[in-house]
């Protein structure tokens, strides 16, 4: 018969749960043990938040549930800033923890604490498992919750004898999934988009979560309406389509405020009307414009602003559904288009070290890299910069902000696709969150390149607070001008430091072909990013 641990494995198997993102434990060994003997990959880390954030991304990448799998205690409550970011993404994570013995509960025990209590307001689900053979319908009640509707994350408490005891009177594994809706009447959105003269798409992650890349072109191509794109629908339509006017972002993307101000109707295709599209508010959408959202998750629609056709449902059956947009807006296409070369011109002349740097690395990256990407002003003059081509293959840190997870999810991109090359890039400030996940890269050889924007000090905040106090010396932003790429080589992999433009081809070169994980240290003097100028600009209303 088998024992708690050994159905887990089984279940986490039958339901596509593999490989295991973990980070050992006292609660976990019995599990650990039964998934090796089982031939199950482990990929484990430095961690806790390290292991959450790379599941994340491996469910993200592969739009399907995956597992992590961290000790209790401090093991637990170190993977709830993973869970929760999992959560807002709408990502379908299923974390577990063990735990104390059940008989131990409310009884001083060590590390005994509300597991199941602190994750339930950060996941969309939370349960401690009371028996070995309730693990299978456990887990597959998990899968269920985090993978229907909006996705998100889902969390299992396994207490550490429910893993080894006997799995007596095993109970049935669940369901998987409910069938996604059908699409509702399309009849409204069709009419407001052909009798519309300016419209304008932008499309979010439920493209890629309904798999609607294709139908996302399509629908373009079909109907000749400009797209932008943000989140996980980046690279879904890649920037360099005729179609594809680039990032929906405002501080990202000089032309949005602009061509947004001047449409006159807006087609939101699986995204949030939330704080990145200004609330739908009146600092980017005028109040006369149309609306029309498309969304799997009921509440969303027209929460932060009314809409004139609501559509919930899946975004790709509804793309395929409606049949054309009326006529062909010529003149309004080229008026974006022009739109869009201004601001690649502004990007092009700008002067800051970290725009020189990216216009050089745009020069000399080959078209098939995947991006990971942290935040702060270094990474958001690359987001700015750099194409999104390739679907999938632009991951971000979600709506909780978590800095310094692009190296976690560059761990998982780089596993999930190794013949393919894996860009992180991060600055000085963030990197030092999981710095140690450095060791995790180089000891599965994983080629990711790290490249780190250093400046010395947590830039962002240091140019918010340089323009709110008014020149007056700030507080907590300065750091070491540490050498990282030295940090990378003592851990097992190599690096190098950049100073120079013409540097960068080059250590590029190197880098691309190392076989291990290669950091590449830029130098740079902080400069305010789009993005920071965009925050500014709000913060003078």
């Amino acid at each position: 018969m088998p024992n708690g641990a050994e159905l887990f494995v089984q279940a986490a198997a039958q339901l596509g749960l593999s490989p295991i993102f973990t980070l050992v434990g006292d609660h976990l060994n019995e599990a650990l043990a039964a998934a090796a003997r089982a031939g199950m990959r482990v990929v484990d880390m430095r961690h806790e938040s390290g292991v959450t954030h790379a599941a994340d991304a491996w469910a993200r990448i592969h739009r399907r549930p995956a597992l992590s799998l961290v000790t209790g205690g401090p093991g637990h409550t170190n993977s709830l800033t993973g869970m929760a970011t999992a959560n807002l993404a709408g990502s379908p994570l299923i974390a577990v923890s063990g735990s104390r013995a059940r008989g131990l509960a409310d009884r001083q025990a060590f590390q005994d604490i509300d597991q199941v209590g602190m994750a339930r307001p950060a996941v969309k689900w939370a349960a401690e498992v009371p028996s070995a053979g309730e693990i299978p319908f456990y887990l597959a009640r998990a899968c269920a919750e985090a993978n229907s509707g909006r996705r998100g994350a889902a969390h299992l408490t396994i207490p550490v004898d429910v893993f080894t005891e006997s799995a007596a009177g095993t109970a049935f594994l669940a369901g998987r999934l409910a069938p996604a809706p059908r699409c509702p009447d399309l009849k409204p959105a069709t009419e407001l988009l052909r009798a519309a003269k300016r419209p304008v798409v932008i499309a979010g992650s439920g493209v890629w979560w309904s798999g609607a890349e294709e139908a996302l072109r399509e629908f373009i191509e079909r109907t000749q309406i400009p797209l932008y794109t943000i989140t996980m629908a980046r690279g879904t339509v890649p920037d360099d389509h005729p179609l594809s006017m680039g990032y929906a972002d405002p501080a990202l993307n000089y032309a949005v405020p602009t061509v947004f101000r001047e449409a006159d109707l807006f087609l939101v295709v699986g995204k949030r009307i939330d704080y990145r599209l200004a609330l739908g508010g009146a600092r980017l959408f005028p109040a006369e414009a149309k609306f029309i959202q498309i969304d799997i998750h009921p509440p969303e629609l027209g929460m932060n602003r009314p809409l004139d056709a609501a559509v919930c449902g899946d975004a790709r059956a509804a793309l395929d559904a409606i049949p054309d947009a009326g006529p062909v807006r010529t003149g309004w296409l080229q008026r974006v288009r022009e739109l869009r070369a201004e601001s690649a011109a502004r990007l092009d002349a700008a002067e800051a070290d970290a725009a020189v740097f990216f216009r050089a690395l745009r020069e000399a990256l080959p078209e098939d890299v995947l991006f990971s990407w942290d935040g702060g002003d270094f990474a958001h003059w690359g987001r700015a910069l750099l194409p999104a081509r390739h679907a999938g293959g632009w991951l971000r840190l979600g709506p909780l902000g978590t800095i310094g997870s692009s190296l976690p999810n560059a761990i998982a991109l780089q596993l999930a696709h190794p013949a393919r090359r894996v860009v992180a890039i991060t600055g000085d400030g963030a990197l030092g969150f999981y710095l140690a996940e450095m060791d995790t890269a180089a000891r599965f050889r994983l080629p990711i390149v790290l490249i780190v924007g250093n400046d010395a000090g947590w830039g962002l905040e240091r140019e918010l607070q340089s323009w709110g106090t008014g020149g007056a010396p700030t507080v907590a932003c300065e750091l070491q001008a540490s050498r990282y790429d030295l940090v990378m080589k003592a851990f097992g992999g190599d690096g190098e430091t950049i100073e120079r433009p013409e540097e960068v081809g080059p250590a590029l070169g190197r880098a691309l072909a190392s076989r291990v994980p290669y950091c590449l240290n830029v130098k740079i003097r902080g400069a305010r990013s789009p993005f920071t100028e965009w925050q500014i600009a709000g913060k003078k209303r």
